[in-house]
């Protein structure tokens, strides 16, 4: 899978945008209708990322995908996000080995995630929250509202007339 998703990300890189979508649909697990993602774009295995309809993913995003990392519909992905569904042991012995120790990351419905975020594995981010720019998601984010900074921590809750 990881070579499938090498070759695919290279042709992907040497393709027209308007002619990229059903590369995208191959390295992907799902990516829905009206969906758009821009290149360059970074994945290990591309399978386990699924995006939902009317999603756009914006340039630079990276997704650390040895586990499944799902996108919703009407998400907008700011330039450079990172999604890292892995990370590594606190035990310097273990790290030697280079395990790592994986995490779905889900995104619901009608989120936005400013550029530069960071989400971290096991995370959930509540539909229609919105995650600053710049922002380190260590832990889930409610529904409806606004995060922000390092790391990330509910700046506000949306009000109804925001929905």
């Amino acid at each position: 899978m990881r070579k499938n998703a090498e070759r695919l990300l290279r042709q992907i890189a040497n393709t027209e945008s308007e002619l990229q979508p059903p590369l995208w649909r191959e390295l992907f697990g799902a990516l829905g209708e009206d969906s758009w993602v821009r290149a360059p774009l970074f994945c290990e295995y591309g399978k386990s990322v699924r995006i939902g309809n009317h999603t756009f993913l914006n340039a630079g995003v990276t997704l650390l995908d040895g586990t499944a990392i799902t996108i919703g519909n009407n998400v907008l992905v700011g330039p450079n996000v990172q999604f890292y569904g892995a990370s590594h042991p606190v035990d310097h012995i273990e790290r030697r080995d280079w395990t790592a120790r994986w995490k779905p990351i889900l995104v619901e419905d009608d989120v936005w995630i400013g550029g530069n975020a960071v989400i971290c594995q096991g995370v959930t981010i509540g539909a229609r929250a919105i995650v600053g720019a710049g922002a380190v998601v260590l832990k889930d984010v409610p529904p409806d509202t606004v995060v922000g900074g390092n790391p990330a921590r509910i700046i506000r809750k949306l009000t109804d007339s925001e929905r």
